[in-house]
Order: C-alpha cells, then sequence, then structure tokens
C-alpha cells in the first residue's frame, strides 16, 4: 500500500543506447602514451624477429614494380620473375660482398706499412690523455697493455663473430620472407575484393597501390643515388691513389642510406684516412675532402630531390629523434630503417584524410605549406 521512495529501491539510471561512453581527454592520451611505451619495448624485445620482416617487406617493396614490369610487359610467368630478379638481386650482392672481403685481406696486407704512423699517432694522444706509452713495443702492442683495453678486444672480438653469424642467418630469413612474400602480393587485389564490398575494396587497394608506389619510389632512388654515391667516391679516390679505395665507395654507399649523419662520417672517415696516408702533403687530403663533400652536396640537395619530383621535407628535428630512437632500438639496422619508416607513415597518413595534419607536422614549414595547398584526396 505504502510504497518506499527511498534510495533502496531506486533504479539506477540508464546510459541512452545512441550516447556511448566516452573516456576523459587525459586517460585516452595516458593509454596511448603506455600503449606505445609497451609497443617499443617489445619490438625491442623481438629485434631478431621484426628487423628481418621489416626489411623484407622493404625489398619487396622495391622490387614489385620490376616484378609487376616483367610480368605485364614481357610476359614472363610471375613466380618465374621473382624466381629472376632474387637471383639477380643474390649475384650482384656476392659480387659486393666478395669485393669487401678482398679490400679487407688488403687492408690486413697492407698494415705493416701504417704501423709507424699509427704508433706516431697513439705517442701523441697519449701524451696528451696521460696513457701508458712504450716507445719499443707496436702499435697493438701499446694498445693491449692499456687498462681494459685486453677485455674490450675480447669481447669485440666476440661481438664480431657472433653479429657475422647472425648476418649470415638472417640473410637467409630475409631471402625467404622477400619471396614468399612476392609470391603473395600477386593475389592482393583479390584477397582485398573478397575481404570487403567491391568499391570500398577498390577505394583501399587505389590507396595502397598509391602508397606502395610512392615507397618503391623511395626506396629505389635512394638505392640509385648511394650507389652512384658510392661509384664516384671508389672512382675520385682511386683517382688521387688513395689505399682501398673499394672500401671507402662501400662505406659512402651504405652510410648514404642514413640522411644527413651518415654521409657526414662517410667523409669524416675517408678525409682522415687521407690525412693519415697523405701526411705531410696537404694537397690530396684537401681533394679528398673537397670530393666527399661536392658527391654529397650534389647528389643529396640537388638530384635526389629533382629525381624524387618533390621534397619530403620531414623535420631535421625529427630524423634525429627517429636516428636516436631506432638505433637504440634496432642498433645500425634501425638506424638505416628509420627515415624509410617515417616516409611510410607519412605517406600513409598522407592518404588518410583524418591523418593528413599529422603528415604536415612531420615536415618542415615549407613542406607543410606545399601540403595545405596541394590538399588532395583520401580515406
Amino acid at each position: 500500500m505504502f510504497g518506499f521512495r527511498g534510495p533502496l529501491n531506486r533504479r539506477p539510471p540508464e546510459h541512452p543506447p545512441d550516447r556511448p561512453i566516452r573516456f576523459p581527454r587525459g586517460t585516452f592520451f595516458l593509454m596511448l602514451f603506455m600503449a606505445v611505451i609497451a609497443g617499443l619495448g617489445a619490438l625491442k624485445i623481438a629485434a631478431s624477429v621484426v628487423v628481418p620482416l621489416v626489411i623484407a617487406v622493404f625489398f619487396a617493396t622495391a622490387l614489385y614494380p620490376l616484378i609487376v614490369f616483367l610480368n605485364r610487359r614481357v610476359k614472363i610467368p610471375w613466380n618465374l620473375s621473382v624466381t629472376l630478379v632474387i637471383t639477380v638481386s643474390f649475384v650482384v650482392l656476392g659480387g659486393f660482398f666478395l669485393l669487401l672481403v678482398s679490400s679487407v685481406r688488403m687492408v690486413f696486407s697492407a698494415y705493416p706499412r701504417y704501423e709507424a704512423r699509427f704508433l706516431t699517432v697513439y705517442q701523441t694522444i697519449a701524451g696528451i690523455l696521460k696513457l701508458p706509452f712504450n716507445a719499443d713495443n707496436s702499435f697493438l702492442s701499446n694498445l693491449w697493455d692499456m687498462a681494459g683495453m685486453r677485455s674490450f678486444i675480447q669481447y669485440s672480438a666476440i661481438t664480431f663473430s657472433n653479429g657475422v653469424v647472425a648476418v649470415a642467418r638472417n640473410l637467409v630469413v630475409i631471402s625467404l620472407l622477400i619471396c614468399f612474400l612476392l609470391v603473395e602480393m600477386q593475389a592482393l587485389r583479390e584477397k582485398l575484393s573478397l575481404a570487403m564490398s567491391g568499391e570500398k575494396s577498390r577505394y583501399i587497394t587505389a590507396i595502397l597501390e598509391d602508397i606502395m608506389g610512392q615507397v618503391a619510389k623511395y626506396i629505389s632512388v635512394k638505392f640509385f643515388i648511394s650507389l652512384s654515391t658510392g661509384l664516384l667516391v671508389f672512382s675520385g679516390t682511386m683517382a688521387v691513389k688513395l689505399d682501398f679505395a673499394i672500401i671507402w665507395g662501400f662505406l659512402a654507399f651504405a652510410l648514404n642510406f642514413i640522411p644527413n649523419f651518415g654521409s657526414i662520417a662517410a667523409g669524416l672517415f675517408t678525409f682522415t684516412f687521407s690525412i693519415l696516408q697523405f701526411w705531410p702533403d696537404p694537397v690530396r687530403p684537401v681533394y679528398v675532402g673537397i670530393l666527399m663533400l661536392a658527391v654529397n652536396m650534389i647528389l643529396g640537395n640537388i638530384v635526389e630531390p629533382r629525381v624524387q619530383g618533390k621534397n619530403l621535407g620531414i623535420s631535421p628535428f625529427l630524423i634525429l629523434a627517429s636516428l636516436a630512437l631506432w638505433g637504440w632500438i634496432w642498433g645500425f639496422a634501425g638506424m638505416v630503417l628509420a627515415v624509410p619508416m617515417m616516409v611510410v607513415v607519412q605517406f600513409i597518413c598522407e592518404n588518410v584524410s583524418f591523418l593528413r595534419p599529422v603528415a604536415i607536422m612531420m615536415g618542415s614549414v615549407k613542406a607543410a605549406q606545399e601540403k595545405a595547398a596541394c590538399g588532395g584526396g583520401g580515406l
């Protein structure tokens, strides 16, 4: 008869079905930050698995247009095209490796000629830093007698041997991943059409092919610019009769994949060795310095932007931060992959409408103005 209207029999309020529960903005960003930190930690722990996979994806993306050309224009079956391209790539890489091994052997055979120079340099440094020095011992013996140097050399030798084994193992894994990934790419369009509705499938396929084309162009241009840099450095250092010219060419080729800082490091190494070899002649070291500066300035700042067709314009601060971050996570491989991964992220953000502000924020002011003026479509 008498209904009690207190809080005990009051029904709890129900959420309207058309109003989803919203997290506070601060909570969302905190969860996002924790997810990013956890993801980076997982990538560092799983580096031995993830790095070969990422390298294989980049290589497969770069080789994909060539395989499409062989399949559609030359009418070579897809699997045979993959086999031919992979075989030629390994022949070229094998040739590079044999040249590098022969050059390393030349370094060891020519070491006695540089013993006196190394000893003089070490004597100067030892006098400045108050390190032990015995004029009756060789350069290596003096290094061996330094405090902690024995353990460092032993640790370096073990690390180098383990690194050689790891590189050989990773090359096999990367080769298999590239082969299977290229074979799978043939059916990518059909899989997308079966997984999604017709219009959405065509739209996503177009966006995906655009991103793959941009990434393939970037990697291909970067490879040929780096190869041209290595060949020019090799030819120039050989012309001036700098020893181990092929090593300096290979160093310029490999380090050019690390933007800005890689070419500076290669130039400093080559210039320092030229001073060591040609001392006290100042002319040829100056020539080597001008050669390294001119090659990197012309190819990196003039030719590459023209061939790319547009200025990627990634912020220099982001490049430096990315090199530091991925170098800590994946070592040297991370430093090589850092900028290509940033380029991929930038391309994805440019092709997805609600992520386009992120692409603008990743670039320099000039590149941001160009992107804002161009606009463009996207998801």
